[in-house]
């Protein structure tokens, strides 16, 4: 087992049911800082469940959850993502009806603004938060080529452009470690090419990935660690190679054929 130092995520034996089904069935997993994590499995397997847990959409029936060695399970999900801990969904949730630089202002927690004592008391502190966070949208919509869309209605953009537009949100928390659901699905393999680039730049920035993806092959370029889930318990864990290459993720993932 990893030291402490080692880990920054720790999930010991976690479960979760749903009536009699055994979504995520004792599954324990620990992720290092400032790697990449691919989770694989079938349809079922269990991986958004087990994404749910981690960020705390979801309580657990068993087990422990710890991140930067502290426990976050069982507390709300807006406190995970104030303690580093952010998550994307495999259907981006933009708010279709306001811009993509409106959608970005929304993101940072803490603001101000959203205190009437503050508006009426603090303008000024108020101000300069704002003025802050838009700097910050800036540089992130310029870092995911979505300048040119900042006016634009977020519900107008491509599928791909989406799936920045939620990566770029993600940012705007100041995150330590971000959860991609599916963040190549739908996505054109030019767009697919430019999102790894960008996972792995800021990967070497410091940021830790766990990352849900059904593309084999992307996920493998992706990964430093390939996790393996199937009926809701981990079967493998490995470099990619060690893990596609192993029989029990063949018959679960692929009935035998290779992956």
């Amino acid at each position: 087992m990893k030291s402490e130092k080692q880990v920054l995520l720790s999930i010991r034996d976690v479960a979760k049911s749903f009536g009699g089904v055994h979504a995520v069935d004792g599954c324990s997993l620990d992720i290092a800082p400032e790697s990449i994590v691919g989770l694989i499995g079938p349809n079922g397997a269990g991986k958004t469940t087990l994404f749910n847990l981690i960020t705390g959409f979801h309580n657990l029936n068993g087990g422990t959850i710890h991140f930067q060695g502290e426990r976050v399970d069982h507390v709300p999900s807006y406190t995970v993502a104030r303690k580093g801990l952010v998550r994307t969904f495999q259907i981006t949730r933009a708010l279709s009806k306001m811009t993509v630089m409106e959608n970005m202002m929304l993101a940072p927690q803490g603001q101000r603004g959203e205190r009437i004592w503050d508006v009426w008391l603090r303008p000024r502190i108020v101000k300069q938060q704002e003025e802050k966070n838009r700097e910050r949208a800036k540089e992130l919509m310029d870092l995911f080529s979505l300048t040119t869309l900042q006016d634009e209605y977020a519900g107008a953009l491509s599928g791909g452009q989406k799936k920045l537009l939620e990566l770029a949100r993600a940012l705007m928390l100041d995150p330590k470690m971000i959860l991609l659901d599916e963040p190549f699905a739908g996505v054109n393999p030019t767009l697919s090419l430019q999102i790894l680039a960008y996972i792995s730049e800021l990967r070497r920035q410091g940021l830790t990935f766990l990352i849900i993806e059904h593309d084999i092959p992307m996920i493998t370029k992706a990964s430093d660690i390939l996790c393996a889930m199937s009926e809701g318990k981990i079967i493998a864990v490995g470099t990619p190679e060690e893990v596609r290459s192993q029989e029990v993720v063949l018959e679960a993932y692929l009935g035998r054929a290779e992956v």
